[in-house]
């Protein structure tokens, strides 16, 4: 009966903010530096403008489509008539990550998803408290220490291959339907289990483990097909009603967002204490939880995380970490099985460097000297991006640089576009990644060739790897962006090297779910989670 009350008198106050988010929207828009002479869609409606099209589409959609339509700046409209812009200009996209620094802040209704799901960590925070987190965190991501994981990495994507060979000698035909998507996640979390905590999640070997059954599908499930009214508590509600909805909320995606966030905090503290023992034993190990502790306590108290953000981090590298390096492999997959004629090639390359090693084992140092190795993997992930989007707010009043000019409504040419403080914006990285002046006139292509292209057009500096923005940019780098690397090539050398990948007739009821990350699942089966049917055989040697 508490709890009722509670939800009613919060229910009331909802709607009488409703009514006073009306105002202020109204205001807002009357106020601040306008930019709805941008050209754009027509909205859906006036309560949540293009916040459905934009938030309920399969990844890419509205991306495409508004770029096509209008360009690489295009205003789009949120709840109440309020004026956001789209963008996928690259040297906007630029001064975005890299010039302004943190004068581009994350949505607050963002964030607080981010909280939800991985607690107060880098992803959470900005501005100096991220400052601070993203210090601690690097030592344990530095070049070195990523490439010292490789043999980890490796262990992994071995033991895949056993079983997949298991399944394969038990097959008449000597193929089988996997669903990749699945293997590779289980996978993905062994090898980050091993390096990040000196933990065995055994997720391959299907051992009975809560955590894993709770993170398997937490995306998917807790922010995949949002309803309209879901996108309107998410956009137009306060943080506090969003906090209050997040704790006692009963619907069957916060429960399975609170468990999984208890069960995460139970684990994470039992390692963090058994690494703070060794480290006060001067017992020292290399993986990361265990470098992060002792960056932590070198670092001045008052530069320190606390346990609440120690918690957060690791939370963070199980879902965050885990997600972004499986489904960026599991996209490149996809594209390997529709393109024979690339992955023969890589195949080659790979067996070709194996020669040269005569029995030993692939290093990172290997992986760097294989340039058709980068190529596929870039052009996977420019073609198909697991991150698609990134969400922004301008923290002052600013003047976005533009790469060639625009057209507004009114017949005016601008080659700049001056913002207000607190307008919106949604970074395209989906958009971006096709942008022709950048990637090449067949932009909407897949060709890992285009990497070979010494005369290839080049726009300003925007991502870290490939100029792309699979890992962000400028202060906002992944922080993991080379452990992710190494651990997606160490699993495509194993599986390349051993299987040849088909695409299946169900890939016609492929969908791109946007989940925060770009999954993939079968139409009319999207509650099952992410699903990717691939015909897997023994790859033949001469």
């Amino acid at each position: 009966m508490e709890i009722e009350r509670l939800l009613f008198e919060n229910a009331t106050r909802a709607s009488l903010f409703g009514v006073i988010a009306l105002a202020y929207f109204l205001y807002r828009g009357y106020t601040r530096i306008s930019v709805s002479h941008i050209p754009g869609p027509e909205p859906e409606s006036f309560i949540l403008g293009n916040l459905p099209e934009l938030f309920q589409s399969q990844v890419g959609v509205p991306d495409f489509k508004w770029k096509q339509q209008f360009g690489d700046i295009v205003r789009i409209k949120g709840p109440f008539g309020e004026d956001r812009l789209f963008i996928s200009d690259p040297k906007a996209m630029q001064y975005i990550f890299h010039t302004a620094g943190y004068g581009f802040l994350k949505w607050p209704e963002r964030t607080e998803i981010s909280r939800v799901l991985m607690g107060r960590g880098l992803l959470w925070a900005d501005d100096a408290i991220h400052r601070r987190q993203r210090k601690v965190m690097l030592p344990g991501f530095g070049a070195p220490e990523c490439k010292a994981f490789v043999p980890i990495f490796l262990k992994a994507a071995s033991a895949l291959v056993e079983q997949w060979n298991d399944l394969l000698a038990s097959s008449i035909d000597q193929s089988v339907e996997l669903n990749v998507a699945s293997w590779l996640s289980r996978a993905t979390m062994d090898s980050l289990g091993e390096a990040a905590f000196d933990y065995h999640f055994g997720a391959l070997e299907n051992k009975e483990n809560e955590l894993m059954k709770a993170y398997f599908g937490l995306m998917s499930d807790t922010l995949g097909q949002p309803s309209r009214q879901a996108i309107f508590t998410q956009t137009v509600m306060p943080v506090w009603y969003l906090r209050f909805m997040s704790r006692y909320s009963n619907t069957r995606r916060m429960v399975h967002a609170r468990h999984t966030a208890e069960l995460a905090n139970d684990i994470a503290q039992s390692l963090i204490n058994m690494k703070s023992e060794a480290l006060l034993y001067g017992k020292e190990n290399k993986d990361i939880l265990s470098l992060l502790v002792k960056a932590n306590a070198s670092e001045n108290p008052a530069s320190r995380l606390t346990d609440e953000e120690m918690l957060a981090q690791m939370r963070t590298l199980l879902l965050a970490g885990h997600e972004t390096s499986s489904t960026s492999l599991v996209w490149c997959i996809l594209e390997l099985s529709r393109h024979p004629e690339v992955q023969s090639k890589l195949r080659e390359e790979i067996r070709a460097t194996e020669r040269r090693l005569n029995g030993k084992q692939f290093t990172a140092t290997d992986f760097d000297n294989m340039p058709y190795l980068a190529a596929v993997l870039k052009e996977s992930m420019r073609f198909q991006p697991a991150v698609y989007q990134n969400y922004r707010m301008a923290a002052h009043d600013t003047v976005l640089p533009l790469s060639k000019p625009i057209t507004t409504t009114t017949g005016e040419t601008i080659s700049s576009l001056p913002i207000g403080k607190g307008t919106k914006l949604v970074l395209s990285i989906a958009a971006y990644n096709r942008n022709k002046e950048v990637f090449g006139e067949d932009a909407d292509v897949y060709n890992p060739d285009r990497w070979f292209r010494t005369s290839a057009k080049k726009g300003p500096t925007v991502g870290v790897y490939g100029n792309l923005l699979t890992f962000a940019g400028g202060v906002r780098t992944c922080v993991g962006w080379r452990f992710a690397l190494y651990e997606m090539q160490s699993l495509l050398v194993e599986i390349i090297n051993n299987f040849e990948l088909g695409p299946t007739k169900e890939l016609e009821r492929l969908r791109r779910e946007a989940c925060l990350v770009m999954l993939p699942t079968l139409e009319g089966e999207e509650i099952k989670g992410e699903n990717l049917p691939l015909r897997v055989s023994i790859a033949a040697r001469d």
